[in-house]
């Protein structure tokens, strides 16, 4: 029987199959670490108590692909190149969501509108990512090799989730509630298309690298869709709503040092 678990399983086991899954983890992580470094710095004056917050969350993504990297360095493994394919960062911003690289690169203070945009891009993908990691957290908790990395980046992952439900309602109390409310369900409609194509893309590589039978890639290929079908008939509901974290102020302190890497 394919499941989640055996799936992973057979990726975790095989070292080019982990090698390219730790090298997509980690070139995105650190292109959100980037992201958020950059928007840190180019906050607008009427958002600078969110400064520190948002240079938190690019601190963590840059451990997180810290983390990755090490875990492929334990294993004598050099990262390989990330197939554009499989790149979820630059293909959701080439659908125009979230905010341009070219934007950040300039030195010139964002908006409110600004914020708000980057915020909904965060609630929805880092829905993605927490609901990830939780998958990861159910089934490799205790893992020798990634149990630790999957813990620390299970609880970053629901403090940024956190942290954008609690910001994007201050800002929806601040008269921003429909660019939030358009924003959003913009974000969730791109995301889930372009997580179902990358999702294939990663799975034909980890295909040929492990040698699946065409009858098995059909099959991962199928529930891939009926994922998708789903989202975009409704299940994305759950990345456009907001509600009162119970993590309250979860960007507040200082990011946590990476136990793997000392």
């Amino acid at each position: 029987m394919l499941s989640a678990k055996r799936l992973f399983r057979e990726i975790l086991d095989h070292d080019e199959s982990f090698r390219l899954f730790c090298s997509i983890a980690a070139s995105g992580e650190s292109q959100g670490g980037w992201e958020n470094r950059r928007i840190a710095v180019l906050v607008p004056p009427g958002e600078r108590a969110l400064a520190p917050k948002i240079a938190r969350h690019g601190a963590d993504e840059d451990k997180h692909g810290r983390i990755f990297t090490a875990l492929m360095t334990k294993r004598g493994l050099t990262p390989v190149a990330v197939p554009p394919e499989t790149d979820y960062t630059m293909l959701l911003e080439r659908r125009g969501i979230g905010l341009a690289h070219d934007r950040l690169r300039r030195d010139e203070p964002l908006t409110e509108r600004d914020i708000v945009v980057y915020l909904a891009h965060s609630r929805v993908t880092e829905q993605r990512a927490a609901e990830q990691m939780r998958l990861l957290l159910r089934h490799f908790a205790d893992h020798p090799e990634i149990g630790r990395a999957v813990r620390m980046i299970a609880h970053d992952e629901d403090n940024h989730l956190a942290y954008t439900h609690e910001e994007l309602l201050r800002l929806a109390a601040a008269g921003h509630g429909p660019l939030i409310r358009r924003t959003l369900r913009a974000c969730a409609r791109a995301e889930i298309r372009v997580h179902r194509d990358v999702s294939l893309a990663v799975m034909a590589r980890m295909g040929r690298i492990l040698g699946w039978s065409r009858s098995r890639s059909a099959l991962i290929a199928a529930g891939i869709h009926a994922v998708h079908t789903w989202e975009r008939l409704g299940g994305r509901r759950r990345m456009v709503t907001l509600r009162m974290p119970e993590r309250r102020n979860a960007l507040g302190g200082p990011a946590t040092p990476a136990p793997e890497l000392a």
